[in-house]
């Protein structure tokens, strides 16, 4: 399951042992492709990691804290702290080998 953050608050995601998070927009074609292969992942790893959605346009703050300015872009946050980035769609096999990687 990937979770949405909305208002900015990314409590929960820095709580957790394991977070990967997904910057994306409704209007992102890569973004749109991506959302499906992290649900898929979402439940492979589960238990390992949660998975948290973040529209970049509804959550600006959070863009900026995290320095994004290409989409859809995910980090890795391990107890609270950034470990890992990457941006652009990648197709499952590929998620996973990174995910499992970084975890």
């Amino acid at each position: 399951m990937v979770y949405e953050v909305h208002k900015n608050d990314l409590s929960q995601a820095l709580a957790a042992d394991v977070a990967v998070l997904d910057f994306n927009a409704t209007w992102c074609n890569p973004c749109k492709m991506l959302a499906p292969v992290l649900e898929s992942a979402s439940e492979d790893l589960q238990g390992k990691a949660l998975f948290y959605g973040i529209d970049v346009d509804e959550n600006l703050a959070l863009a900026q804290q995290f320095g994004i300015s290409s989409i859809p872009a995910l980090v890795v946050l391990k107890n609270g702290q950034p470990v890992a980035r990457q941006v652009g769609f990648m197709p499952k096999p590929t998620l996973m080998q990174w995910l499992n990687g970084v975890l």
